[in-house]
């Protein structure tokens, strides 16, 4: 099966600060992949660069067939976001929001889509406030929806339950499962081993910029089980 990403030689530095070092990855089509790691992994520039947001040093990342680096443009369309930066105007309403991204992803009737997701994160009775009186949770739950607008081939997901109250946290838990039972492709990036492992079908561990240990989670017996290798390859969660 053909890969929807490829990382190649990838590396990046920051002046003398190697964050990630001559790495190489293939996710296919319907690929549900977890990264777990320590704190400065790597993980998150990882995940930056997929996302068009950060140039690597050297190296190559292909998504769907467009370089990230030579065809920006392409790769976003294909991509949802959802990350620590919710990535809102704080000036405008949900709606003018969600408009805006729409119109940038090309989103076909997009005044009924708009409505649809932010329905879909519990979001209607706001719909028309601005986002400056949001709360936190509020916010990452309308960055949730602007990720899913264009329904995108591959999510990328950086630690996404940061903030989330347990509400939000079943409204994403019910959007992430959506989006696999149509055999999209998610990158994820956690702490949470249960989590973690319970929505996936492959689960990586990396480790200053390298991956240390790559499996299938049918390979995986118990989250007590994976806990020990994690502690084992990288020391305790952090």
């Amino acid at each position: 099966m053909m890969a929807l990403v490829s990382i190649e030689h990838l590396h990046k530095s920051f002046g003398t600060l190697t964050v990630l070092a001559d790495l190489n990855l293939e996710v296919v089509e319907g690929e549900l992949l977890t990264i777990f790691g320590p704190n400065g992994a790597g993980k998150t520039t990882l995940l930056k660069i997929l996302s068009t947001l950060v140039s690597s040093t050297s190296g190559r990342v292909v998504v769907d067939g467009f370089d990230v680096r030579r065809n920006p443009v392409e790769v976003r369309s294909r991509i949802g976001v959802i990350s620590h930066d919710t990535y809102l105007y704080r000036d405008l309403t949900a709606v003018e929001n969600l408009v805006f991204y729409a119109r940038m992803y090309d989103v076909g009737d997009f005044e009924e889509r708009v409505h649809e997701v932010i329905r879909q994160v519990g979001l209607k009775c706001r719909e028309n406030d601005r986002v400056a009186t949001f709360s936190r949770g509020m916010k990452q739950r309308l960055s949730i929806a602007r990720a899913i607008l264009h329904e995108p081939k591959i999510l990328l997901l950086d630690e996404p339950y940061t903030g989330l109250d347990r509400h939000a946290s079943n409204i994403l838990d019910g959007i992430i499962q959506e989006f696999d039972s149509r055999h999209a492709t998610r990158i994820m990036v956690s702490h949470d081993l249960e989590r973690g492992l319970r929505f996936s079908n492959r689960v990586l561990i990396m480790k200053n910029g390298v991956f240390v240990h790559d499996v299938r989670r049918s390979e995986i017996g118990s989250v007590e089980e994976y806990q020990g290798i994690y502690e084992e390859l990288v020391g305790g969660l952090s």
